[in-house]
C-alpha cells in the first residue's frame, strides 16, 4: 500500500485560483515509482520543463492555460506520454501507470 499523503501533494501556500497546476503520481503495478521523470511539453511538442518524482511517484508543474503533453520516463519502462489541458484556477489531476 502506498504510503503518499491522502490526495496526494499539498497545496499549502499555493494561490490556486491564481495557477494552472499539472500534478499527478507515477506508478508501476499500483505502487508508486520514485526517481522516474515526468517531462513537460507544450502543444507543438517541445520541451518545457522536466522533474523526478518523489519517492512516493508524484510530481507536479505550474503551466499557463491550455494543451500540455507529460511524457513519463521510467526505469525498465517504455516512455509514457498522456495529454493533459491546463487552466487558471483548476488541478489537473494525471495518474500514469508505466
Amino acid at each position: 500500500m502506498c504510503g503518499a499523503t491522502a490526495g496526494g501533494l499539498s497545496l499549502d501556500g499555493v494561490n490556486v485560483a491564481k495557477e494552472a497546476i499539472i500534478q499527478g503520481q507515477v506508478l508501476r503495478d499500483g505502487e508508486p515509482v520514485g526517481n522516474a521523470y515526468v517531462r513537460l511539453l507544450d502543444a507543438t511538442g517541445e520541451f518545457t520543463a522536466e522533474v523526478p518524482t518523489s519517492a512516493t511517484g508524484h510530481f507536479r508543474f505550474f503551466a499557463h492555460d491550455g494543451e500540455w503533453t507529460l511524457r513519463t520516463l521510467a526505469p525498465k519502462a517504455e516512455p509514457v506520454n498522456r495529454t493533459v489541458m491546463a487552466q487558471t484556477g483548476a488541478i489537473v489531476e494525471a495518474q500514469i501507470s508505466v
